[in-house]
């Protein structure tokens, strides 16, 4: 499939994800539709997109030309029947992913490109059960969908050069940052390195070295503030691989490595303490305080927008 032949979208999911990928493609130019098995989700979908667009600062009158680009499908077959590419975005659910994918086969065109928006769950056992399995992949896109640049194009060992390229190009028209994944591995690679983090960050926590707040205020204040700009390969080849050898030869030893979870987080968990929606997690959270770090991340976000958008 080429990337120039791409018109129609289909999108299964009208939830968080699923409207920002709707939102994505519908400002690129493509027309797309999305369906959901809620129909309350289908009902609030298109006010949702336009509120969403709203919230990232686009002028209204682009707002109405992607909005009108957007339509709604009461079922699957009628969401897929026309399209070129379909971005799956149920929940983390693998028996739900292969069913989904079970009736966009029996119904989408065989030219159409399947994709699969997961996080961790392995791509190559979604798309084990097609017949056609050249066409298919993940695209794991983070959340808000609409406002983070990266999208993670995972290959199975069956999925063909040219679909993936394919995809590749579209999300590049869309003014995404796609990475082509070259090894269907859980959790990718962003979700890789981010939880290798946590796994240390917890770790730490649990030792009593530090508390919760002074392992956020470590990575804010240091280290995090470069990350947008230099990724940690660039910054190994900044300090030089000899001094990157020397640290590792004598920190890695003493890093966690454990390969369940910890038991301090299961532990959390088991007392109901699941974080800001509980009102603690690894710290104590008012709603008040929960918001403010919500805003704080959103008007992050928007800023970076506008610096996208210049």
């Amino acid at each position: 499939m080429m990337s120039s032949n791409i018109r129609t979208i289909a999108v299964i999911g009208a939830g968080l994800m699923g409207h920002g990928i709707a939102l994505t493609m519908a400002r690129a130019g493509y027309d797309v539709t999305i369906t959901d098995p809620v129909a309350e989700a289908r009902a609030s979908v298109i006010e949702r997109i336009r509120q969403s667009m709203k919230a990232m600062g686009v002028a209204d009158g682009e707002i109405d030309a992607a909005a009108a680009r957007v339509s709604v499908a009461d079922t699957m077959a009628e969401a897929v029947g026309n399209a070129d590419a379909v971005f799956e975005a149920a929940p983390e659910k693998l028996p739900l992913k292969q069913s989904i994918f079970a009736e966009v086969e029996a119904n989408a065109p065989e030219h159409c490109i399947l994709a699969s928006n997961t996080s961790v769950i392995p791509i190559t056992e979604i798309m084990k059960d097609l017949k056609l399995k050249g066409r298919a992949l993940g695209t794991h896109w983070w959340n808000p969908p609409h406002m983070i640049p990266l999208v993670e194009v995972v290959k199975t060992e069956w999925t063909e050069h040219d679909n993936a390229q394919a995809m590749m190009d579209i999300l590049q028209k869309s003014r995404k940052t796609p990475v082509l994944v070259e090894k269907d591995v859980p959790g990718f690679i962003g979700n890789r390195l981010q939880h290798a983090l946590w796994r240390e960050a917890i770790s730490l926590v649990e030792k009593g070295i530090c508390d919760a707040e002074g392992v956020d205020t470590v990575i804010k204040s240091c280290f995090g503030r470069r990350l947008s700009v230099l990724g940690p390969l660039e910054n190994a080849d900044l300090v030089g691989t000899d001094l990157t050898l020397d640290i590792h030869n004598t920190v890695l030893a003493d890093l966690e490595d454990r390969k369940g979870p910890s038991p301090y987080l299961e532990k959390l968990v088991a007392e109901g303490k699941l974080g800001m929606k509980s009102g603690e997690g690894f710290r104590k959270w008012t709603p008040e305080e929960a918001d403010a770090v919500r805003n704080r991340v959103a008007t992050h976000l928007r800023k970076l927008e506008g610096i996208l958008e210049e």
